[in-house]
């Protein structure tokens, strides 16, 4: 009743994870504006951050579109391609999409004003949709690849939930760390703790390398236990 008071144009809709109605969608003449930080027609769907981070992507994308009942789908209006560091985290990658989103906003608002919007049409059969993530998945399991370790640390760091191990039957939460490659350790199985620099500061061997946890929560294992 509010957004039909109000006989707008145009709607933009903003960090909103659910999907909007019919209703709402075709009141405005122009319809609904939408944003999904991917490269749509790909990786649609939940948590494009971390999954970004996490599959070790080399870049993503900041798209909008007009929105329609399905997720992800509709006609793009505006793309803009972001290359991601190894050495981003999600705080990293959130704070170049956003400055992405802002240029972008004033870009289409303009060509929406002047009429020369320009709408490309999404193949429903091209690309793929990403699923919610689950909390197995923020699990660090050390006979991972220290690399995959590495990109699921930087996935999950704030603003996330952080990833984490189990020592003693509770998580420890780690925030940041450094992937170490050096054939010194390959007789060491994973998940041993090779060096104990501070509580929050140590070392685990990975299945192919060694994992430098650089900022965690507070922990107290010791030099040879096993995670």
């Amino acid at each position: 009743n509010f957004v039909k008071k109000c006989n707008p144009d145009i709607g933009y809709c903003f960090g909103w994870s659910q999907l909007i109605g019919k209703d709402v969608l075709n009141i405005p003449s122009k319809g609904i504006i939408g944003n999904h930080p991917a490269e749509l027609p790909y990786n649609r769907g939940r948590h494009p951050i971390i999954w970004a981070l996490a599959l070790g992507l080399e870049s993503t994308a900041s798209t909008f579109f007009i929105m329609n009942e399905s997720a992800d789908t509709g006609d793009i209006i505006s793309q803009e391609t972001i290359s991601i560091k190894d050495t981003d985290y999600a705080r990293d990658l959130y704070n170049k999409i956003n400055k992405s989103e802002c240029r972008q906003i004033l870009r289409f608002t303009e060509e929406f004003e002047k009429g020369t919007i320009k709408y490309i049409h999404q193949n429903s059969t091209v690309g793929n949709s990403w699923r919610k993530r689950c909390a197995k998945d923020g699990l660090i399991d050390w006979r991972m690849s220290a690399k995959a370790i590495y990109n699921l640390i930087r996935a999950l760091s704030a603003p996330y939930i952080g990833a984490a191990f189990l020592y003693q039957d509770r998580e420890i939460k780690v925030w940041r760390s450094k992937a170490i490659f050096s054939q010194a350790y390959n007789n060491i199985e994973p998940g041993k703790i090779i060096q104990i620099n501070s509580t929050t500061d140590f070392i685990v061997k990975a299945y192919d390398g060694l994992v430098h946890v650089t900022q965690s929560d507070e922990f107290h294992g010791k030099e040879g236990e096993y995670l």
